[in-house]
């Protein structure tokens, strides 16, 4: 990627809060070989903050990164990763990303820069206003207090409405770790609020006027942008619709192309009812709805649009509008989120937990967005919920609470699930009201130190989805076996990895979808059905590689993992193939440096070993098999007795799971016996560096080791 300013802005900016001091560097050379994103904030921590710092001392390092697609025409583009110390990791916090869609990343490109790096902390509330090459600290006391929604405003009002915020709350202000980083006021990276808060910064808004350069023929990409376009599905790119039609070979019932021609956006004005081809490039938009999928069929007449990120069709981000919300809950009637955003309310309360729940669910849901986007609250893929529940159900709240603070939450409202409930709770958390507040909003982990709690309390009991270090899983067994639970093992925090479970949750039929898998992995026994499992196999871990390898590439060209990689497709003309290259198509006329599939997964690769390599540092061990990459019990249970490998449980076995994690290592060229690499593999993926300071430390395997 070297001496090419195609795809990339050119500049990083550096913004040290403590001495006032605003600098520039070039992008290139230090991190063009790192694609930006993720792989540029691995980097600034690795050079430049120190092990064993703290999320929030003022040595630590926010990094905000776009990748070099970000900001340009391909689709699904607007990811922005926030890399840093990550508070909610637990005992120990080591690095963690938190991921946000929107328009920042695009807006900090045409402004002129690849990423910034904010450091210290300064003395006072703060916010940083990026104008192109204008760049300011400048006082943000009249915003400290108020919520993400007023902070947009008035810096929106400030600067221009064509600028885009990226501010946090009073969780943020509050240094709680489950807090955010809001941008575009509802698209958010969780788990990060708490560092800006501890450095007083209360936003950063940026208003760029430059554009991304394509260094590549202009009609190639036009052409690439289109064939892109003609393999996209839906949301998560299900490529088959989830009712029967003529215009399709196949349906899938739990699909999340939901967008059957018939129905409506009810809320739109004036109403919008969904017609024609549903294969219509132009009419992508229409195939997803998630509050439909998430919240049930009650909510198409609630939906005005499906909102989202920059150049992307598939508008997974949801807006509805319910007005009875206004004059019950005093809130505003219209929300948009997607996903676990969009249930943060209704998941706190186990009899609405699902998507029959009807209007209360509805209502709860809205409750939820309204306060979670305004003060910034992270909900830990849903594990601060089901810890509540846990909590409650379990009398650990009565037992460790004081009377009266007990006494003052409004149970009886939660009781009965009324959404009321919340506008007790959430703030509680977000400003870290009495005990309750201080222990949810320092996440799992809190509840296990503050309360004493044997963190085996929770990875024994599967209604919680814990795994490990404080957080859930995240497509894990339940979706993928093997691989599901491989992926899981290897991050600080909940996996944040779609790519396996974009490819197995596609909707197309089992006997397709190893056809695929036997030309991408090199054997249809890459895969099984969800809860159908058979024993491990190199294939398998082959497909675990590839799938963390092009998460942490998706993280550092800035698209989005939800979406990608498109290697099936809804076109029967074409097997149901995607296409394997696409992003190395992208990169290389964007950049004009031609690359190929294996020379971008090279760089992948790379990215994600460096975040091996911090998390080894970090933790000071080499064994990191296993003090990290744990698996809970609950893996390894089934409440009726089920046996690993019966169809219709999750279960899986302790000794296969063991071949498997084998078979993982050997793919990645680390030691199996400490899950580590060795020094000659980090200097065979260009990080000798990294792996000469970990060797002089002994945090790498003898020599003859991988």
């Amino acid at each position: 990627m070297a001496a090419s300013s195609g795809g990339f802005a050119g500049k990083v900016l550096r913004v040290d809060l403590s001495t006032g001091k605003i600098t520039t560097e070039e992008t290139l050379g230090r991190y063009g070989e790192l694609l930006g994103g993720a792989g540029l904030g691995y980097r600034v921590l690795w050079d430049e903050v120190p092990p064993g710092t703290g999320p929030f001392d003022a040595a630590n390092k926010l990094i905000f990164a776009a990748g070099v697609l970000a900001g340009t025409s391909v689709p699904c583009n607007g990811r922005s990763t926030i890399t840093t110390m990550f508070p909610s990791c637990w005992p120990t916090p080591l690095v963690g990303s938190g991921h946000m869609g929107g328009h920042f990343a695009a807006k900090l490109k045409y402004a002129g820069y690849d990423a910034l790096i904010v450091e210290g902390k300064a003395d006072k509330p703060v916010w940083i206003m990026i104008r192109d090459a204008r760049v300011e600290i400048r006082d943000a006391g009249h915003l400290w207090g108020s919520g993400i929604r007023r902070a947009n405003l008035e810096l929106s009002q400030e600067m221009g409405p064509d600028c885009v915020v990226a501010a946090i709350g009073q969780a943020g202000e509050h240094r709680i770790p489950m807090s955010t980083v809001v941008n575009a006021l509802s698209h958010s990276a969780g788990g990060v609020g708490g560092v800006m808060g501890s450095k007083l910064l209360k936003a950063v808004a940026v208003q760029g006027s430059g554009a991304v350069r394509i260094a590549g023929d202009k009609g190639e990409w036009e052409r690439l942008i289109k064939y892109h376009l003609s393999i996209l599905g839906a949301n998560n790119q299900h490529v088959v619709p989830s009712f029967p039609t003529p215009q399709a070979e196949y349906y899938n019932p739990a699909s999340r192309w939901v967008g059957q021609p018939g129905k409506r956006w009810g809320a739109a004005t004036p109403p919008v009812e969904l017609t024609g081809d549903i294969h219509d490039p132009n009419r992508i938009a229409y195939r997803s709805n998630s509050a439909a999928f998430y919240l049930g069929e009650a909510a198409w007449k609630y939906t005005v649009r499906g909102n989202g990120c920059t150049a992307c069709p598939i508008r997974c981000h949801t807006m509805i509008k319910v007005p009875a919300v206004a004059d019950k809950y005093g809130i505003r009637d219209v929300g948009q989120s997607t996903c676990i955003g969009l249930t943060f309310g209704r998941s706190f309360f186990k009899q609405l937990d699902g998507k029959t729940a009807g209007e209360a669910g509805i209502e709860a849901s809205m409750v939820g967005m309204h306060l979670a986007d305004d003060l910034g609250i992270w909900s830990n893929y849903g594990q601060m919920q089901r810890d509540l529940r846990k909590l409650y159900a379990g009398g650990y709240l009565k037992a460790k609470l004081g009377a009266k603070e007990y006494a003052s939450i409004p149970w009886d409202k939660y009781d009965k699930a009324d959404p009321s409930f919340l506008l007790d709770l959430i703030p509680r958390i977000a400003t870290r009201q009495g005990e309750l507040g201080e222990v949810l909003g320092r996440g799992t982990g809190g509840i296990f130190d503050v309360w004493s709690i044997p963190e085996e309390e929770w990875a024994g009991d599967h209604t919680t989805t814990y795994w490990k270090m404080g957080h859930p899983k995240h497509h894990a067994n339940e979706d993928d076996g093997q691989c599901g639970v491989i992926i899981n093992t290897q991050y600080n925090r909940d996996a944040q990895c779609h790519s396996h479970t974009n490819f197995v949750r596609n909707g197309l039929p089992l006997s397709v979808q190893k056809q695929l898998a036997a030309a991408l992995w090199g054997s249809p026994d890459a895969l099984d059905a969800p809860g159908d499992y058979t024993p491990a196999n190199e294939y398998k871990a082959r497909r675990a590689r590839w799938s963390l390898v092009r998460k942490e590439l998706h993280d550092a060209l800035g698209v989005c993992n939800w979406m990608g990689p498109w290697v099936a497709s809804p076109r029967w003309e074409r097997g149901y193939a995607g296409d394997d290259s696409l992003e190395a198509q992208f990169v290389s006329l964007a950049t004009g440096r031609p690359i190929d599939r294996e020379g971008l997964d090279r760089l992948g690769e790379r990215i994600f070993t460096l975040h091996r390599a911090l998390t080894i540092r970090g933790m000071g061990r080499l064994d990191v098999r296993a003090a990290h990459d744990r698996i809970p019990p609950w893996v390894f249970e089934d409440a009726h007795g089920a046996l690993p490998f019966t169809k219709g449980t999750i279960r899986m076995d302790p000794a296969d799971i063991a071949r498997a994690m084998d078979f993982f290592y050997e793919a990645m060229g680390w030691d199996k016996d400490t899950g580590a690499p060795g020094a000659a593999r980090y200097a065979a993926l260009g990080l000798a560096d990294v792996g000469e300071a970990l060797a002089a430390a002994g945090l790498t395997p003898p020599e003859g080791k991988p």
